[in-house]
């Protein structure tokens, strides 16, 4: 990721709504949920929860696919682990460490 795409997936996770729906999402896994099941489950109106969709899809953190008549969201994890390698990619002052796993155990 370039600085600038990481700036725009910051941005989009930085409110708290955003933030539980993409945590949501990776909780789930591959399988997605679709927007009745996140609203019910996250106590979010349908009206906001497409707006904030819709944020977290342009930033290329969550993904749409239509399945029949419903649409899932699924959690974009390349992203996310790209956004992950870019914050820690300097994380033990250029010394290999567990970076590539998203967690810095200097």
């Amino acid at each position: 990721m370039d600085e600038s795409e990481v700036v725009e997936a910051l941005a989009a996770l930085a409110h708290p709504v955003r933030l539980r729906i993409f945590r949501a999402l990776v909780v789930v896994g591959q399988d997605g949920l679709t927007p009745g099941v996140m609203s019910e489950g996250l106590d979010i109106p349908n009206t906001s929860l497409s707006f904030h969709l819709k944020e977290l899809t342009r930033a290329g953190l969550v993904s749409q696919e239509r399945a029949s008549r419903h649409l899932v969201y699924r959690a974009q994890y390349d992203r996310m682990s790209g956004l992950l390698g870019f914050l820690t990619e300097n994380c033990c002052q250029g010394a290999p460490c567990a970076a590539t796993e998203a967690a810095c155990k200097c």
